[in-house]
């Protein structure tokens, strides 16, 4: 049995120790936002947030986790269910197109404007190395850049 925060709440999971996150979230908790792409940290589809840092969850094992604060996909909606600056600004520069990668680079970017309030390309880039194979990545780039401003303002 462990003990964790999922998106806020507090959960016990029976499984497996080595059982990998990705498969907690999805077969124990019924959260299906984190997908698997690789299966060795390369892709960043099943990417989530542990204590604040974006990681990827198809190699952290639930043992790794114990006690831990993880935000998924669906955990990032504002508390009254209102999508956060970055899910709107996500929407606005119609971002996704199969929409199979963006979980990750929803997680990947909020941990990204936690610790860069206003990132540039170059930072953007350097911190988010997922993968998208509808190669939305301007469009991506735009978002995070929309987000940032409107953070900014308030």
């Amino acid at each position: 049995m462990v003990s964790l925060n999922v998106n806020g709440a507090p959960v016990t999971v029976s499984a497996p120790d080595d059982k990998p996150l990705l498969w907690v979230l999805r077969e124990d908790l019924g959260l299906l936002g984190a997908k698997y792409g690789c299966g060795i940290a390369q892709c960043g589809a099943c990417r989530v947030l542990i204590n604040g840092v974006s990681t990827p969850s198809c190699v952290t094992t639930l043992s790794t986790v114990a006690g831990a604060s993880v935000v998924t996909v669906e955990g990032l909606p504002q508390a009254d269910g209102t999508l956060s600056v970055l899910q709107q600004a996500w929407l606005d520069e119609q971002v996704p197109q199969c929409g199979f990668c963006q979980p990750g680079f929803l997680v990947a970017a909020t941990a990204l404007l936690d610790r860069v309030p206003q990132p540039t390309n170059a930072e953007i880039d350097e911190f988010i190395d997922n993968i998208c194979r509808c190669g939305t990545y301007p469009r991506i780039r735009r978002a995070i850049h929309r987000a940032a401003a409107a953070q900014a303002q308030g």
